[in-house]
């Protein structure tokens, strides 16, 4: 049987925002023996705070630090500031459960370069503020102001 979760999550939040109940998963039991690799991120809850925020607690059943975790990061706060403003609620949090929180052995070096450079100003998240329906959302209507980067470090995603 079909079913939306993402439809399924905003409509709960508005219709019953203290709910425990708002919850979006990646992990389908029936659909694992398809899958190359199984989803890293695997579930987020959503809750909204007595003064109208709402904040994603997302769990994460192995985490490459390197590569998937920053990318994870940034993909699940964008999607709770989308989630918040299609529900006209605040953003609260983004809190990340990691369970297997690793650094592969081939990307040690790439690491370590990273490590020795200085953080750059941060950026700040535009989301068009006409977007009322979270399926009207184009890659036109996120932006990131004032996005600065250092040049790229090569490594090898390891699966």
């Amino acid at each position: 049987q079909n079913c939306d979760q993402l439809l399924n999550l905003i409509d709960g939040i508005k219709e019953d925002p203290y709910s425990r109940r708002h919850i979006i998963t990646a992990w389908n039991p029936g659909e694992i023996g398809l899958m190359a690799l199984t989803p890293c991120h695997m579930m987020a809850q959503f809750y909204v705070s007595t003064d109208g925020k709402l904040s994603c607690q997302m769990y994460q059943r192995s985490a490459d630090m390197f590569l998937g975790v920053p990318f994870n990061i940034a993909s699940y706060a964008v999607f709770t500031h989308m989630i918040a403003q299609v529900c006209g609620l605040k953003v609260g949090e983004f809190i990340h459960t990691l369970g297997d929180a690793h650094i592969y052995l081939n990307h040690v070096e790439q690491v370590k370069e990273q490590l020795q450079r200085e953080p750059l100003p941060a950026s700040q998240l535009w989301i068009n503020p006409d977007i009322k329906d979270i399926n009207k959302f184009t890659m036109n209507d996120i932006k990131l102001i004032g996005y600065e980067s250092h040049g790229t470090i090569k490594a090898e995603m390891a699966v």
